[in-house]
């Protein structure tokens, strides 16, 4: 995924590196499961008893919002993060539930000042919807 640190990370995107930004950074580069507000909430309340959903919430906003992390909407439901802002496709599966990385399927790049039909373009995201071989081999339950 990447070399940098947490606090690299947040400094190179100017945010400001507090305790709660740099773990929940951490968590991120430590858990490319595209883990949801409450995955990340549930991984680092035992180690910080004191952080709270909305500090977890707030945090992954300001995170996407400045480009350290990307917020992957899979639906009205179902929300995202992953700490790997290089451009890459993902995979989600309707069954269980998992979101894949596809590092070798082509992604779409974003230049500066990219323009399409008179609108300026500033973000793409670009993933599949299907069933994962897991569960079409019967290896997976309904999580």
């Amino acid at each position: 995924m990447t070399d940098k640190s947490a606090y690299d990370i947040l400094t190179q995107c100017n945010i400001r590196p507090s305790v709660q930004r740099m773990e929940i950074m951490e968590y991120l580069l430590n858990n490319p499961t595209h883990p949801t507000v409450e995955d990340v909430y549930v991984g680092l309340c035992k180690k910080m008893p004191t952080l709270s959903r909305t500090t977890v919430y707030n945090t992954l906003r300001l995170l996407s919002e400045h480009n350290a992390a990307r917020m992957i909407t899979i639906d009205e439901h179902r929300v995202c993060y992953d700490g790997n802002t290089t451009p890459h496709v993902h995979f989600y599966c309707k069954k269980c539930g998992h979101v894949t990385d596809f590092f070798d399927e082509p992604a779409p790049i974003v230049g500066k000042n990219m323009m399409i039909d008179g609108n300026a373009v500033d973000e793409m995201q670009l993933y599949y919807k299907g069933i994962c071989s897991c569960c079409l081999s019967g290896q997976q339950d309904n999580k």
